[in-house]
């Protein structure tokens, strides 16, 4: 067994305590109560579920710990300690239309990081239906389950398989994508929008998809995957190349020879 911090056990607990009850709501999906949020945005009962079971289990633990919540958005703690980062359900969509693509990501996030600003310091996501966990802690690696996990190894841009998100109603800017999407597509061997930005992160970190571009998502879509992928040997930056990815809100991925040609396609399309 490998041996991991407190921290990822009760990470663990969490996840594979909503889990179960995500798995039966999927099941009987066509019974949920499904609220309308906004502009094709939806939340389902399963979510609000998910939510609350997190929440209640992660403040067991660590009682004086605040949260980023989607569905709740902030929840104050002491600001001196760290806090959670949590979607219950990437991949809503997904889940409501019976497609089996969606996880539990949650993220730890220190205020007092690397020079003095916010550092994602563990991340734990997964998927219930399969029963993947893909976990990491800065500077111990990225792993599934006892597995340890690498970013793909693939140096050449027409073997690659490079995942996206679409641009959607009200959501994300269509023409910037495209520009993206003309400049990458023609290039790389594949491209895949699976609708799960969070799960789309932990394939890139074990080395399923060779890479990744999206803009205009949530910190909690992102927190706990970008430290997967960097710990698996990956980079992450914005569309510019630098370390301003949520500054910026641009997240383009890869191993470090893709990730620079894929920068490059990037770049040259949004000048």
């Amino acid at each position: 067994m490998v041996s991991h911090s407190g921290l990822i056990t009760v990470m663990e607990r969490a996840c594979r305590k909503a889990g179960p009850r995500l798995r039966r709501d999927f099941n009987e999906v066509q019974h949920l109560q499904v609220s309308r949020k906004g502009p094709a945005d939806f939340v389902s009962l399963a979510d609000k579920r998910a939510e609350d079971t997190l929440i209640e289990e992660l403040q067991k633990a660590r009682p004086d710990w605040g949260f980023l919540v989607e569905e709740r958005g902030e929840i104050a703690g002491d600001p001196d300690k760290p806090r959670w980062i949590i979607d219950p359900l990437d991949g809503t969509s997904n889940f409501l239309h019976g497609i089996p693509h969606f996880c539990i990501s949650i993220a730890v996030e220190d205020p007092h990081g690397a020079q003095g600003k916010p550092e994602v310091t563990h991340g734990y996501i997964y998927q219930p239906l399969t029963d993947e966990s893909f976990w990491s802690e800065k500077g111990r690696g990225a792993w599934l389950q006892d597995q340890r996990l690498r970013v793909s190894a693939r140096r050449h841009l027409d073997e690659a398989l490079i995942a996206t998100g679409i641009p959607f109603l009200g959501h994300g800017d269509f023409a910037e994508w495209s520009r993206i999407f003309g400049a990458v597509a023609p290039e790389v061997a594949g491209i895949r929008r699976l609708g799960s930005a969070a799960l789309d992160l932990a394939w890139v970190a074990a080395g399923r998809f060779d890479g990744f571009w999206e803009s205009n998502l949530k910190p909690w879509d992102v927190a706990a995957g970008m430290l997967l992928i960097r710990e698996a040997g990956g980079f992450v930056t914005d569309y510019r190349g630098q370390d301003l990815s949520r500054e910026r809100n641009q997240y383009l991925a890869a191993n470090d020879v893709l990730h620079s040609k894929l920068h490059k396609l990037v770049a040259n399309s949004l000048r």
